[in-house]
């Protein structure tokens, strides 16, 4: 069973993501143990503290380094894997949604305000981030990661060939899907997606993937590959 904890100040925020749809029923089977330590539990004072101004100056705040060092040292066991998530951190893709799916224990160390201590890096095994833009806050994005492994878990979907056929399972876009009705508006479902050959559907969609790769992601790995 994989473990995650989601350390944060903000642990309400996880609370309806984590108990709807995949990520409900992943956990109820026992595929995966979801906890969300509240930082504040290892902060100091009266007012359990985890931000300060910044040295230097400058707008907004910093998390502190004590109560993340107290929180990840408390909670890392031999096979945790820290993960800390920034904007500055690698960007989040299905291989290493694919890779985290096989750990054992994840910890994820949520950044907040203006960032946080340069010295909480050193906690960390790898930092990810997933995209090119500011959030309120590091909870949504650990959330986001946290759905994509979770769902790659055997037996998380419904189906166990789902996601091998999604986009960027293979390195490229997943192909075009129809369902009933046959037509809809004048827009009619492919003849080949009717005839009932397997064989010829599976090459079909293998071409419309690799064209929709490249007419949309021309960036993307599949297109590395032979057809």
């Amino acid at each position: 069973m994989l473990e995650i904890d989601i350390l944060t100040i903000f642990p309400d925020m996880l609370a309806s993501v984590l108990g709807e749809s995949i990520l409900k029923r992943a956990q109820a089977a026992g595929l995966v143990a979801i906890r969300c330590p509240n930082l504040r539990d290892w902060a100091e004072g009266v007012h359990r503290t985890t931000d300060d101004r910044p040295y230097g100056g400058g707008p907004g705040m910093v998390m502190k380094p004590e109560p993340v060092y107290r929180a990840v040292r408390a909670l890392r066991r031999e096979n945790s894997r820290v993960i800390l998530m920034t904007p500055q951190g690698a960007t989040f893709t299905q291989a290493a949604a694919q890779r985290l799916a096989r750990e054992r224990h994840l910890i994820f160390v949520c950044g907040h305000y203006e960032g946080f201590d340069e010295r909480i890096r050193a906690l960390a095994d790898e930092e990810l981030s997933i995209g090119d833009y500011i959030l309120t806050n590091g909870v949504l994005s650990s959330a986001v990661v946290t759905d994509a492994v979770v769902r790659l878990l055997p037996g998380a979907l419904g189906d166990a060939e789902s996601a091998a056929d999604e986009s960027f399972s293979d390195g490229g876009l997943e192909y075009p899907q129809w369902t009933r009705p046959e037509v809809f508006e004048g827009m009619a479902v492919p003849e080949i997606l009717l005839s009932g050959d397997h064989g010829a559907i599976a090459k079909w969609r293998k071409e419309q993937a690799r064209a929709r790769t490249a007419a949309r992601r021309p960036d993307l790995p599949m297109l590395g590959k032979n057809a």
